[in-house]
């Protein structure tokens, strides 16, 4: 952009220059010259804003700032906080205002063979439900967090938060009724808060925890289904006739390059968290396994050394699942798992931070 700026104000000069030049020999006066300085310093400001105006949008809409500027929400915020579970002071602001990062509703599809946008190694968020498959695109969720979606009558939500690089699918039949989510503009432990667009007053729930934290959803849960973080090579090949998410979503963005690949690569976050575990490094991700009682972490970084498929049968109260390890896309999920058996993925930080009692797998 600064490119840009130099070679408007260049040009802008060089006529001005030759006009106050033409004006000085013809009025030969100092009040033409500051008049006419005055009408170009105008044309100059509306040519700026005209420049940054007919940008495209592709990096806005997603989070940024530091725990150190991260400001605490105030008494005159879009949401009511009169009924919370959560500290007012531990919710705080993202960046976006509330919809500044615009959940995706409707949503357009594409067939697995013309999802040619895709990379081999691009992840994707995979669901299988009455035995259709869909993938997610986390390119497209990096700019949008939510996909209100169905699967013939079953309403879902498709969330990411990527500051947590937690995946999530709800059932969108809450105990309030069908509910269409939005993102809020506002977080708690650096995770995203959803809000019930349907909800009077709106409604905050918390994508980690699962359950409603403010207004007339406070502590009501949300149901997860099944979900899946893997590659789109890998999900292509075991669902060759899965849908895909489209790149039409409604909204400019460069789907093509990601704001997070820096966040990634470095422990420090944007946000702060309630509660910190050093049992494992901040980033590590996670498959995060839990029950009415306990919850369970298994960390990718537990197969990654052999370098082989690996698949592993384990219990949580009492309950049985089967894990197994990709060491192709270098990705967990679960194979099978005992009702009353939920998950989702997460970065090891976050997991923790809602979960402090959490067990963390091993292998015999």
């Amino acid at each position: 952009m600064s490119g840009t700026f130099i070679e408007v104000e260049e040009s802008v000069d060089e006529s001005q220059s030759e006009i106050l030049r033409e004006s000085d020999r013809a009025v030969g006066g100092m009040t033409s010259r500051r008049v006419l300085m005055l009408a170009w310093c105008g044309i100059l400001i509306v040519v700026v804003v005209a420049v940054l105006w007919s940008r495209p949008d592709s990096m806005s809409g997603s989070r940024s700032g530091t725990s150190s500027n991260a400001v605490t929400i105030g008494g005159a915020d879009e949401f009511d906080l009169s009924q919370s579970t959560i500290p007012r002071e531990q919710i705080h602001r993202g960046g976006p205002a509330k919809d500044g990062i615009p959940a995706i509703s409707p949503r357009q599809l594409l067939s697995a063979a013309d999802a040619t946008f895709l990379k081999p190694e691009d992840r994707v968020i995979g669901v299988v439900l009455k035995g259709l498959a869909r993938a997610y695109p986390i390119r497209i969720l990096n700019y949008h967090e939510i996909v209100n979606d169905r699967i013939e009558d079953t309403p879902i939500a498709v969330t990411y938060c990527p500051l947590c690089d937690s995946a999530c699918v709800f059932d969108r039949r809450t105990p309030l009724g069908e509910r269409e989510f939005g993102v809020s503009g506002l977080l708690y432990n650096s995770n995203v808060l959803m809000y019930d667009r349907r909800g009077n007053p709106e409604s905050l729930w918390s994508q980690v925890r699962t359950t409603g934290v403010t207004g007339p959803g406070m502590k009501k849960p949300l149901k997860t289904l099944p979900v899946e973080l893997t590659t789109w090579t890998d999900w292509k090949k075991r669902y060759p006739a899965s849908e895909v998410l489209s790149l039409e979503t409604g909204h400019r963005r460069d789907y093509s390059s990601s704001p997070y690949s820096s966040y990634f690569n470095t422990p420090q976050l944007m946000f702060p968290v309630n509660h910190e575990d050093n049992r494992l490094p901040r980033k590590t991700r996670v498959l995060g396994i839990w029950s009415n009682k306990s919850q369970l972490a298994v960390p990718e970084t537990l197969f990654t050394g052999n370098g082989e498929d690996t698949e592993f049968e384990s219990t949580l109260d009492g309950l049985k699942f089967t894990v197994r390890y990709s060491s192709e896309s270098k990705s967990l999920r679960v194979v099978t798992a005992d009702s009353g058996l939920h998950w989702m993925y997460s970065l090891w930080f976050a997991w923790a931070a809602f979960h402090p009692q959490t067990d963390i797998q091993t292998l015999p």
